[in-house]
């Protein structure tokens, strides 16, 4: 089970991961903010090359889902450029959040929006890499808040070859999902979890907040975080505080050993 963070340092990600002692990285490919166009990176031959895997996290600001043609429609090309981007830096996904709508608009179209993505790559030969919906924590009308709108949103996108999942545990804890067999039933939506991302929680459960918190910090009982990784199976990325970053690569690999 390959153990990885987030790399803030986006300018050196392999030093950073190496200092770690990070498997693989995740990391943004644009401002998180934005959804201009990436630049090239100037190290992406070395990231390519490099023995330490990579995922690509997409811009916070993208909503495929949104009804509002001025927000999903860029929100569409952006998930195109920074696929294309990853695809430049030898990544294996793109994590994209599920994305919601607003109070007064029907939930089937955002599911819509999200199978309209697909469908629209798919004419084009599909997308360079893996899109890896991303679970969140909050807001009633989310698409990809519990596991009911999870489902909804996979008969929507599931046939599609390149669609896959990540599962977020502080998310999943703000959301109100237990965590204790999340991924078995994760699994029976799915069929698939591509990538965890491993995140204690600062706040009570189902809070709707995402505030991540180091493993043994928050509160959520670090024993429960290790064996939700070991139902899932899948790579471990780490969004955890920095200070505390390589203190919770190292606890995670002593609990594996």
């Amino acid at each position: 089970m390959r153990i990885g963070a987030h790399v803030r340092q986006d300018s050196d990600p392999i030093g950073r991961a190496e200092e770690l002692g990070a498997e693989l990285l995740q990391m943004f490919v644009t401002d998180p903010q934005e959804w201009g166009k990436p630049k090239p990176h100037p190290k992406a031959a070395e990231i390519r090359d490099s023995p330490i895997d990579v995922v690509v996290h997409s811009s916070y600001r993208i909503n495929v889902a949104s009804l509002n043609n001025r927000l999903r429609m860029p929100s569409r090309q952006a998930v195109i450029n920074q696929a294309l981007a990853a695809k430049e830096l030898g990544a294996f996904g793109l994590v994209v959040h599920g994305g919601h709508l607003r109070d007064d608009e029907d939930a089937k179209d955002g599911y819509e929006n999200w199978r309209k993505l697909f469908e629209r790559a798919n004419e084009k030969g599909g997308f360079p890499v893996p899109i890896l919906i991303e679970n969140t924590a909050g807001g009633d009308h989310a698409m990809a808040r519990s596991l009911d709108n999870i489902a909804r949103l996979w008969d929507a996108v599931g046939e599609y070859e390149n669609a896959g999942f990540c599962l977020d545990t502080c998310h999943a804890w703000a959301g109100g999902e237990d965590l204790v067999d999340i991924a078995e039933r994760v699994n029976a939506i799915t069929g698939r979890i591509d990538l965890v991302h491993l995140n204690n929680s600062r706040d009570e459960f189902d809070s709707g907040r995402d505030r991540h918190d180091n493993l043994e910090k928050g509160t959520i009982d670090p024993e429960i975080l290790v064996a939700v990784i070991k139902a899932a199976g899948a790579p471990v990325i780490l969004e955890t505080p920095e200070e505390g970053l390589a203190d919770d690569i190292a606890y995670l690999k002593k609990a594996l050993a």
